[in-house]
């Protein structure tokens, strides 16, 4: 069968290099080209020595009339600011996009304005987009043509929560989400918050009340759940490389027991390979999905309060950017839908 070609427009990112590791192996593409704007004219083996050997590709320049039809499917993983200004002429010629940035999950493009502090994408275009959560709205992914790729922190907290938003088992306005990030959450580039001595032995929270991800769950929460949803989340930074934990607590709208919110969770997720659900009185941690694309998650009642406690846990540059990214892309195009995918955690 023929391979469908493949580019990535910001190689040269840690979901960039990411997404080169899964394509490499993957049995349905051919990765034809990879472009960067910061560093285009160098191999990609300058930025990332650990493959050689395996490509030896030039990143190409962002040139969009150049790239356009070297590849059949483009996934952009770029900072937010920068999509916005490209997929629309993508779009405008049928060619399939995924999205890792954050420039096209927001509907509501006055949202995106104060939360991102950029002006939005096209209406147009963002009426096209489906949110890339598989387990969610596989559905509708299967027909997109631009997919807007999950956050990281939503993409494990609206797993987390998924089960008890479709059964209404919860106050949605009484949902609180504590956040953990490894520092590849961050990105590439360098700053000081992301300096060795500054994240070395210590752990920090930011963004208290105005990370740009805190709408994008509230949106989904409420489309998801038909409830309106006002959360809060505080992220953290802690000192390593990959992984994020978000322990998620919500009241719940009747007395529950453990066990039976657990039949609940193993029920809604009994089909799906990629989330793994502990058994009572087991936590997952990030070392047991790091690498891969499952995200791992254990729940547990407290009878005294009446509170769920969720734990659940991705490898971020992984189901929470590039792994979920491919998952998309194989369902858009009909394929097994861990195909490239069924990487084992690396462990320890």
């Amino acid at each position: 069968m023929k391979e469908l070609k493949v580019g990535i427009i910001g190689a040269n990112g840690y979901s960039g290099a990411e997404l080169i590791r899964i394509l490499q192996q993957h049995p349905e593409v051919e990765l034809s080209i990879m472009a960067s704007h910061s560093t285009s004219g160098q191999l990609i083996t300058e930025q990332y020595p650990h493959l050689q050997g395996i490509t030896e590709t030039r990143l190409e320049q962002i040139n969009i009339e150049d790239i356009m039809g070297k590849a059949e499917l483009f996934f952009f993983s770029t900072p937010s600011g920068v999509s916005k200004n490209l997929i629309h002429r993508f779009i405008e010629k049928q060619i399939p996009c995924i999205d890792l940035s954050g420039d096209h999950r927001l509907k509501d493009s006055l949202l995106y304005d104060k939360w991102y502090k950029y002006s939005s994408a096209p209406e147009s275009v963002l009426k096209k987009s489906t949110y890339g959560l598989p387990e969610l709205f596989r559905q509708e992914i299967k027909t997109s043509t631009l997919i807007a790729n999950p956050g990281c922190y939503p993409t494990a907290t609206l797993l987390g929560l998924a089960p008890v938003l479709k059964e209404c088992l919860i106050d949605t306005n009484s949902i609180i989400i504590d956040g953990k990030s490894g520092v590849t959450g961050a990105g590439r580039k360098a700053s000081m918050g992301t300096h060795y001595c500054e994240v070395n032995e210590n752990v920090k929270a930011y963004k208290l009340g105005s990370h740009q991800h805190i709408p994008e769950m509230e949106q989904v929460i409420q489309a998801y759940s038909g409830e309106t949803a006002t959360i809060t989340f505080t992220p953290h930074l802690v000192p390593m490389s990959r992984g994020i934990m978000c322990t998620i607590y919500a009241d719940l709208m009747e007395p529950l027991t453990t066990e039976a919110v657990l039949k609940y969770y193993q029920e809604f997720y009994e089909d799906e390979y990629f989330v793994r659900i502990r058994q009572e009185g087991k936590w997952p941690a990030t070392k047991e999905v790091f690498g891969s694309n499952f995200c791992d998650v254990g729940v547990t009642v407290d009878g005294r309060t009446n509170r769920i406690m969720i734990v659940s846990v991705i490898d971020n540059v992984m189901k929470g950017a590039s792994g979920q990214a491919v998952q998309n892309m194989n369902l858009m195009n009909g394929w097994d839908e861990s195909a490239g995918l069924k990487i084992s955690p690396v462990y320890p």
